[in-house]
């Protein structure tokens, strides 16, 4: 039978049916394109600190990366919102509600905006300041200033991009935002080997080519939801805030962006533990961390497919499939995590190659990728789950229980346990200690939210949060 909100055109076949037929091979069809999605994002960042370790030198490349977890810190309550935005549209779109998914979508776009342009002047004003904070070596802190200035003045095309993206992944389209991505990807490349080699602006050259590919794929996913001719096109001149798809976006996406700038606290936190290491240290593990994030983005894909999945199926009243969904997304998470992760480490020297030719950043790098990539499979059950509980509209209970696990005992365990041997080892260690604990909480809440879910799903689904 036709999906009531699917238009019939070309873009029909980039969707996918989460409430009917096979789930293992929909699940896998929709995870392999956000995992390169995923990927090529973080590609934005790798090419950036290639060029700026090769070109720029070690300080550029401390500079960019230490960056990397002030910034999600910033931008984390925001994006956020674009986990409310998928659970919604994934519930009405899979429920086959028109007005309500037609009120989401506009919604979202319009807020997308509203907060990039927020974030431009909240980035650039603080970033000095927390940048001090963070102990941020003299050597290094104008440069990484630089750089975060000039990537905040593009918070715009980002937030639009992410909104965008998950109106498209609640519908089972992963693989338009890849190919978007593929093009963006391309141009930033080209773009920091002109700017840093040819024109030779350094750490501002790798930022402006960032947000000059950002507003590339933004642009397209945005091209892309307004030519659409099914239930979730977006017409530029009725976009307005909806405001009760504002606080039910609000509703589900702060805590979800509550909870990973709570993480980005505690990494701020091991951040400036490394940061008092010295900068090869810095640059180590900058490299290293970028490498882990491959691993994490192969394991995400599930984490999305769990949320999408168990929102489609919620709203379409097919509870069976849920546990299903959740099983299927276990299983290829920890094979994933444990093939991305341990293959990783065993070839980290040559990874770690590829950023600089310094043998103590590479060694530097290595303790930290045995601490996190070889039992980084952990850290995707525990998120697998959490994309579970948020598609059920459970979004307090996953940010808790996550803030508790991952971020209150990793902080304890640097002021507790970590002084008594302070090393580069020790401090890394936090990681896979805080990801066990934190997956055996959850898996006894998951077994309670997804019984109280069924039992309520008679009532409004605007109203099935905690």
């Amino acid at each position: 039978m036709k999906h009531p909100l699917k238009g019939g055109g070309r873009g029909a076949a980039f969707e996918i049916d989460m409430t009917s037929g096979p789930l293992l091979g929909k699940i896998v069809r929709f995870a392999i394109p956000l995992a390169l999605s995923s990927i090529l994002q973080l590609l934005f960042n790798a090419a950036d600190m290639v060029v700026a370790g090769r070109f720029a030198g070690s300080q550029a490349l401390a500079a960019v990366g230490s960056t990397g977890a002030l910034i999600q810190l910033i931008i984390n309550l925001f994006i956020g919102l674009s986990v409310g935005v998928n659970v919604l549209v994934a519930r009405f779109f899979g429920g086959g509600h028109q007005q309500d998914l037609y009120e989401t979508v506009h919604t979202a776009v319009l807020t997308a905006m509203v907060s990039g342009v927020v974030l431009i002047f909240i980035g650039i004003g603080l970033s000095r300041p927390l940048l001090t904070m963070m102990a941020t070596p003299a050597d290094v802190i104008d440069q990484s200033v630089l750089y975060m200035r000039i990537y905040f003045a593009g918070m715009p095309v980002m937030m639009l991009y992410n909104f965008g993206s998950a109106i498209l992944r609640a519908v089972g389209d992963t693989r338009r935002p890849l190919y978007f991505l593929l093009v963006a990807g391309v141009v930033n490349v080209l773009l920091n080997l002109f700017f840093v080699i040819v024109v030779g602006i350094g750490v501002a050259g790798v930022a402006i080519a960032t947000v000059v590919s950002q507003a590339i794929s933004a642009g397209l996913v945005l091209l892309c939801l307004v030519k659409s001719d099914s239930g979730y096109r977006v017409k530029l001149k009725e976009l307005r805030i909806y405001k009760n798809k504002l606080i039910a976006m609000i509703r589900i996406g702060v805590p979800a962006g509550i909870q990973g700038a709570t993480f980005s606290i505690s990494n701020v936190l091991i951040q400036s533990t490394v940061n008092s290491f010295g900068s090869i240290a810095m640059a180590g593990s900058t490299a290293a961390g970028n490498i882990e994030g491959f691993v994490f983005s192969g394991m995400d894909a599930f984490t999305q497919a769990a949320l999408s999945f168990t929102g489609q199926n919620y709203g379409a009243r097919k509870f069976d499939r849920i546990n299903k969904v959740v099983w299927c997304c276990l299983l290829l998470v920890t094979v994933v995590g444990l093939v991305l992760g341990v293959g990783a480490y065993l070839i980290g020297p040559q990874l770690l190659s590829i950023y600089t030719d310094d043998a103590s950043v590479i060694q530097w790098g290595m303790q930290r990728m045995l601490m996190v990539c070889v039992p980084y499979f952990t850290c995707g059950i525990m998120n697998v789950l959490v994309g579970a509980m948020r598609g059920l509209g459970s979004s307090i209970t996953p940010m808790i229980v996550s803030i508790f696990g991952v971020c209150v005992l990793r902080v304890v365990y640097i002021y507790t346990l970590f002084p008594l041997n302070p090393t580069f080892l020790m401090l890394f260690f936090s990681y896979p200690a805080s990801w066990v604990v934190t997956f055996i909480i959850e898996l006894i809440c998951f077994i309670g939210i997804r019984k109280h879910a069924v039992q309520r799903a008679s009532g409004n689904l605007q109203a099935n949060t905690d």
